[in-house]
């Protein structure tokens, strides 16, 4: 049995302050507070174990965000000279130590973090540096066109750095970028590219057919949210459709075109407007 995970263990005893649990590592107290009603010497319960501040093994019914080797996304509760203090579910913070943060983290700031044990103490921490921990052949588990959960993960010169299914990681290059994106925002998005290095290009988009649907569905939607009315048109500049749109002039263009012979938009002298 390791820490950082859940099991199934038998009440042995009721003390005033809880129950204490069988395990291979002798009694885990259960505390009071986590304890079921009705509770009584025999019955299993599923618990989390865990370390208390005073490092003895302890037992819980909360469920926290992830168990060792997950990785998760957790929110930035207080910092130290040593590290950060994670939000987990649990009355025990997360430590991450300032060694194992990819980036300097900040107060309030989510970050995907990857649950591990510190064999050397055998307490619980976080490392958002994740790197050795992904998947250096994606091509074995993802193809060109496949819809992946997407996680940001840091910014780099050509673009997102992103984390693709928790598994490994891709690149949404700057071009595709529409919006404002932090480290920790998560989304949907597609396989736009396996390279030969087994390095993977992102879109947020559908390609093809799928995706002219989805940029017209969108511009639709973005026009009636507009009192049916935008200042764009198709001699706009890319960054002010970008900025008004969230979508390259490329497919605002694809948008546009599918709208007007659907004779749903009608063009004005410096804008489109949705006809009723």
């Amino acid at each position: 049995m390791e820490i950082g995970h859940t099991y199934k263990l038998k009440v042995s005893r009721e003390v005033d302050f809880g129950v204490y649990m069988e395990s291979e590592k002798g009694e885990i107290l259960l505390p009071s507070k986590y304890v079921p009603e009705n509770t009584k010497p025999g019955d299993i319960i599923s618990v989390f174990i865990h370390r208390d501040s005073e490092d003895r093994l302890l037992a819980t019914t909360l469920k926290p965000a992830g168990e060792v080797g997950d990785i998760v996304v957790l929110r930035v509760k207080d910092i130290t000279r040593h590290g950060a203090f994670m939000d987990w579910g649990l009355e025990k913070d997360l430590f991450v130590p300032r060694a194992e943060q990819h980036v300097p983290f900040s107060e309030g700031m989510r970050v995907p973090v990857r649950i591990a044990v510190d064999y050397s103490t055998d307490r619980l921490l976080g490392t958002s540096k994740l790197q050795s921990f992904l998947s250096k052949n994606p091509a074995e588990t993802l193809s060109e066109g496949e819809e992946v959960s997407l996680i940001v993960y840091d910014e780099t010169d050509l673009g997102i750095k992103m984390l693709v299914n928790k598994t490994c990681s891709g690149l949404l290059f700057s071009s595709d970028v529409f919006g404002h994106m932090e480290i920790g925002d998560q989304m949907t998005g597609y396989v736009k590219n396996i390279r030969e290095d087994g390095k993977i290009d992102l879109t947020l988009r559908k390609e093809g057919l799928e995706g002219i649907k989805q940029s017209r569905s969108e511009l639709e939607e973005l026009l009636l949210s507009h009192d049916g009315y935008l200042p764009l048109n198709d001699k706009s500049t890319p960054e002010e459709i970008r900025r008004l749109a969230g979508m390259s002039k490329k497919a605002f263009k694809k948008a546009l075109g599918g709208l007007y012979k659907a004779r749903k938009v009608k063009m004005e002298e410096n804008g489109i407007r949705l006809l009723s």
